[in-house]
């Protein structure tokens, strides 16, 4: 840890200068800087001026893999150049204190660490499950004030969530682990805070690709021992953005439409004898269609369809960046959007027929990218609603965003950047 003056003097030198480059980009330098100090200003007005460390946790993009986790499948991921940061120091007692700005303080005393009814779905709930999955593990927890903020955007399929709950028990192996927990292990912590503590069935991918950085390739085969690959591919070198488009849809209807799709591909994978469709093929399913037809449905039919090509298709998006094939990987971008749209159908919610965001963006992305001849767009998250994902030429990021403002707002487009490290926490040089 260092005292506040030495970070402060730290972040006001050109020593970080590198860093930020990586962590955030080329255009947002003084910007980053001043966001750290505002930190920095906080935690000394709350907790005052005292030796403190400095912590990151990126939000995460979904690549390949749309709807495949859930039912034992591939993906493809990446740490994206927003974050979630805090200041944090030790305290003598066993209480934790979280103060993120527009929140009240969140506090959790770690001498009752047992899942509690009323903290369900609450960032008390994430705080405690963290330090109880510590505790469970062997690992090492104390008490500690942070002040966090985050540019994650909330509700926006960028893993804000995941973000903030890797963060968290990146402070704990900071602080009381010296970073000897690795962090495929922070995020199967992280993820295990959710189910449990939180209430939310969540997968992996989210934590995993949030805790690991750059691109990650995973394979849910094995639940229990996921495979994560880290893809070396340098993104960040092509002249090509990575954006999302916020639609601003409303999710609050949407929970049937979600639940259908792991619960439909299920319901194949019954028929055959499975828990999951990893095991079928477009072969077994064309023998028995006619069966399907009868007892499952049409529906469910095309959206195990999308799983067995979307599953394939991750491998081929790797294969297409490990041969930096950036062509082929655009072209796979495009399938996995076709693919999405007409087969695994999260575009349009069942019951809200004149309320179809996600489709709007995708038809009005589309165009944009057959008029210049370049770029790729899909579905990006869980569908229906919230954001989709388009790869641009940097040159025409601006017209896009233009093109883009009247239907959805002036800053539903976000350019992104990946970035290649995942949590960390940063240490003033010697």
């Amino acid at each position: 840890m260092s005292s506040m003056q030495q970070w402060i003097q730290y972040l006001e030198s050109n020593a970080p200068n590198d860093s930020f480059h990586r962590l955030y980009g080329n255009e947002c330098l003084a910007a980053q800087k001043e966001r750290y100090i505002k930190l920095l200003e906080k935690f000394k007005k709350s907790f005052g001026d005292t030796h403190i460390s400095i912590f990151s946790c990126p939000g995460r993009t979904e690549i390949g893999g749309n709807h495949t986790d859930h039912n034992n499948g591939r993906v493809l991921a990446a740490a994206i150049n927003l974050d979630a940061i805090a200041a944090a120091t030790p305290v003598h007692h066993q209480k934790i204190t979280l103060i993120s700005e527009g929140f009240r303080p969140f506090k959790v005393n770690l001498d009752d660490l047992a899942i509690k009814q009323d903290e369900i779905g609450t960032t008390e709930s994430l705080i405690r499950g963290i330090a109880a999955r510590f505790t469970e593990l062997g690992y090492k927890i104390g008490g500690f004030n942070a002040v966090m903020t985050s540019d994650v955007l909330t509700g926006s399929g960028l893993s804000s969530s995941a973000a903030v709950e890797v963060l968290i028990a990146s402070i704990l192996n900071g602080l009381y682990n010296d970073n000897q927990i690795g962090h495929e292990e922070l995020a199967r912590i992280g993820q295990y805070a959710e189910n449990v503590y939180f209430g939310k069935p969540c997968g992996l991918m989210d934590q995993t690709a949030c805790a690991v950085g750059g691109i990650i390739t995973i394979d849910f085969a094995d639940n229990e021992n996921a495979l994560v690959e880290k893809v070396d591919f340098d993104f960040n070198a092509r002249d090509y953005a990575l954006c999302v488009v916020d639609t601003g849809g409303d999710h609050a209807d949407l929970t049937d439409d979600y639940a259908a799709i792991p619960a439909e591909m299920k319901a194949i994978a019954a028929f055959f004898g499975e828990s999951t469709c990893r095991p079928i093929s477009m072969d077994m399913l064309q023998k028995a269609i006619h069966d399907i037809r009868k007892t499952v449905g049409d529906r469910a039919i095309l959206r195990t369809m999308h799983f067995i090509d979307e599953n394939s298709r991750v491998i081929q998006q790797v294969a297409a960046l490990k041969e930096n094939n950036f062509t082929q990987f655009l072209a796979l971008i495009r399938e996995s959007g076709l693919s999405s749209h007409r087969w695994l159908q999260n575009v349009a919610p069942v019951h809200h027929t004149d309320n179809q965001p996600i489709g709007l963006a995708l038809a009005l992305a589309e165009h944009f990218i057959n008029s210049i001849g370049e770029g790729a767009a899909r579905v990006h998250g869980g569908g229906f609603a919230g954001t989709i994902q388009v790869f641009i030429p940097r040159r025409h990021v601006d017209s896009f965003i233009n093109f883009m403002t009247p239907a959805f707002g002036a800053d539903a487009v976000k350019p992104l950047m990946i970035r290649p490290e995942g949590t960390f926490q940063w240490t003033i040089p010697e």
